[in-house]
């Protein structure tokens, strides 16, 4: 069945409750590739239980409901559907353990058109469970490709953040482990076009590919390594867009260009000479 806008724009998506472990901080940023180098003081601290620390891109996997979207009523073609836009803003310090609770809701659904597509926007906010106070909140656009010419809403694109056109004040190369996306898995997002290659190549790609999500947490690292000292107090907000994908056991190098307190950046993938996130904007506190 097609896309029925009343119905997405209207879904009410469950509270989800979560108990963050030590364990579940740890599994997320070796997922992502801290501890490549088990003696870099600087990693250990976010892989190893004394004085542990979250990695500020954590805050994209709290409160995460899931693939709601698989639900058949929604109309969305589950095996065309990649991830467009990642982006979170930190309120308060994020736990290494506790209850949290996060909401999650369709902000907007846009239809780009017949064999365009359509673009699903959600917003997620992120509570302490004990407190109630906001620790993070979180946006993110679905592209369901093949779900557009429902009779949705059109909308004109998004302005997207500038990448300058000179050369980049700062370059970080960081390279995936083959097994990257069997790992990041784990930190709850489950679809198999990261891990089934008979899916993947139904979904038109020639092997599982890295989640979306990763991608984007590995450029984090890179911020946070070049940008912030690897001191995640520094560490405000992150923004980008997705534009390919990552295979896992390649390098993704990230480009940042400085402006004050905001640093906008790229990530590419070298070895093919293709630009994987794009129009990145990070805020960075002195």
């Amino acid at each position: 069945m097609p896309i029925q806008y009343d119905k997405l724009i209207n879904w009410k998506i469950p509270e989800v409750g979560q108990q963050l472990t030590r364990r579940d901080t740890i599994l997320y940023a070796l997922g992502v590739g801290l501890g490549a180098d088990p003696c870099d003081a600087h990693q250990l601290k976010f892989v190893y239980e004394p004085n542990l620390r979250a990695l500020p891109t954590m805050a994209i996997i709290l409160g995460y409901p899931g693939p709601w979207h698989a639900h058949p009523d929604t109309g969305i073609t589950r095996s065309h559907v990649v991830h467009g836009e990642q982006g979170f803003t930190i309120h308060r310090p994020l736990p290494v353990e506790g209850a949290i609770t996060g909401l999650t809701r369709v902000a907007s659904v846009v239809d780009k058109g017949k064999d365009k597509g359509a673009l699903l926007m959600t917003e997620c906010t992120v509570r302490d469970k004990a407190s109630g106070d906001t620790l993070c909140t979180l946006t993110s656009t679905t592209f369901c490709r093949a779900d557009g010419g429902f009779g949705g809403p059109s909308a004109p694109a998004t302005p997207q953040h500038p990448i300058p056109d000179t050369p980049p004040d700062a370059v970080c190369d960081l390279p995936t482990l083959p097994q990257a996306a069997l790992i990041y898995r784990l930190s709850g997002d489950y679809n198999p076009l990261h891990a089934d290659p008979a899916y993947a190549q139904k979904a038109g790609f020639k092997m599982p590919i890295l989640h979306g999500r990763c991608t984007f947490s590995i450029a984090g690292h890179a911020l946070l390594k070049t940008c912030c000292g690897y001191d995640p107090a520094r560490f405000k907000s992150m923004a980008g867009r997705f534009s390919s994908p990552v295979y896992p056991g390649e390098t993704i190098r990230t480009e940042m260009w400085r402006t004050g307190s905001i640093v906008s950046f790229r990530s590419t993938v070298p070895a093919r000479g293709v630009t994987v996130l794009n129009n990145g904007r990070a805020e960075i506190l002195p």
